[in-house]
């Protein structure tokens, strides 16, 4: 929970849930931030980096690891990496974040050609489909070098990937000589969430991205994984994308202490995901299918009965203080982090009830029409307080 000042001086009571992107700083990172020890890590190496970089390695049971700039950053050179000769092909999820969301970098800036499969809805690839989507050794085609996946799956509502799946693709991959990234923007929460050491779930793969930013909720920042001779080639494309950084111990040392405090906490994010969806399922309107409620993220269906698109939704949440994200014209997205508490929860779901009924809409307008500014600003103070109790 946090508090926004508006230019009447009134603090409205602010609960942001558009993503788990969004959080601040702790205390604790911030100090460690001031005290880290740091050195030019493009001319030699920055000791808290290099500290980051071992724990992350350690944890994905690989030989090393590279900061970087972003989990775009991270997928785009490790797609490259795997795929340096030109005319080379990945098989992607048509719902995958490198699809979808990385601005096709992998073609723009590495001439990597994507061969797209369907998702399931729990994130998966169909290892059939994956099978058949192998080019065969043709001149009229590209040559297939790589398979990624995503886990947990951020458009499909934060879904977990097992073991057992990614094993049965890994040895999909090598048997036909191809490598597996696995783009773990939030890997931390599928481990948490599946209650299997990271190491396990990642065991499969070539290269992991793993983003410190999101439910970790350090700053800035992703770190990539695999084997040594990886890590030497991704170190040489980082420099090249403009991402080699000098002190870099001051950004890496926040994302220690989300490894060491915040890691352990990330049951809590999904406690309160489920506390929130459970609520809103007694709300006339909208729509969430519990069963994929599995790690941080609420998608809520817009349903026909519904008086508000989502983005009307959002809008009216906004008025309460609840901020939320449409993804599309029938869904909403709410994204837990940290920063979220169980009172946070609960008040959500009655913003979510006064937003959706109509008869609260109305009076709402009705008031607003009658009073002055200075009477709406008292009303908004009481609605606030109504709601909150």
């Amino acid at each position: 929970m946090a508090g926004h000042e508006t230019a009447n001086g009134y603090v409205k009571r602010i609960v942001d849930l558009r993503s788990d992107t969004v959080t601040k700083p702790t205390p604790e990172m911030r100090q460690a931030m001031a005290n880290a020890l740091v050195d030019d890590d493009v001319l030699g190496v920055d000791p808290t980096v290099d500290q980051l970089q071992k724990e992350m390695a350690q944890i994905c049971g690989k030989d090393a690891g590279l900061f970087v700039a972003s989990g775009t950053m991270g997928n785009l050179i490790s797609v490259l990496v795997h795929c340096e000769v030109r005319g080379s092909e990945v098989i992607i999820g048509s719902e995958s974040h490198i699809h979808h969301y990385e601005q096709g970098g992998i073609s723009t800036l590495g001439h990597v050609y994507s061969n797209i499969v369907p998702n399931e809805s729990d994130g998966t690839l169909d290892l059939r489909k994956v099978e058949d989507a192998i080019r065969p050794d043709d001149v009229h085609y590209p040559t297939t070098r790589l398979i990624c996946i995503e886990n947990t799956h951020g458009s499909l509502g934060g879904r977990c990937i097992g073991s057992e799946y990614t094993d049965k693709l890994g040895g999909l991959a090598r048997r036909y000589g191809l490598k597996l990234h696995i783009d773990g923007a939030r890997i931390f929460n599928a481990a948490t969430a599946l209650n299997v050491p990271i190491q396990r779930l990642v065991e499969a793969a070539d290269s992991v991205s793993v983003c410190l930013s999101k439910g970790l909720g350090a700053p800035v920042g992703s770190v990539i994984v695999g084997s040594f001779e990886f890590i030497a080639k991704a170190r040489r494309l980082r420099k090249a994308l403009g991402g080699g950084m000098r002190q870099l111990g001051v950004l890496a040392a926040p994302a220690l202490v989300s490894i060491h405090d915040i890691a352990g906490k990330l049951h809590i994010d999904h406690q309160n995901a489920h506390r929130l969806a459970e609520g809103l399922t007694r709300i006339k309107g909208i729509h969430v299918d519990l069963a994929s409620v599995e790690t941080n993220m609420v998608f809520v269906e817009v349903t026909e009965d519904s008086p508000l698109s989502a983005n009307e939704i959002c809008k009216s949440l906004k008025n309460y203080g609840i901020l939320t994200m449409a993804l599309t014209k029938n869904k909403v997205r709410a994204v837990f982090h940290h920063q979220i508490s169980e009172d946070d929860v609960q008040h959500a779901i009655r913003c979510f009830q006064n937003a959706l009924c109509r008869d609260c809409r109305l009076l709402w307008r009705i008031i607003q029409d009658a009073l002055c500014r200075d009477c709406r600003l008292l009303w908004r103070i009481i609605q606030d307080a109504l709601c909150r109790d």
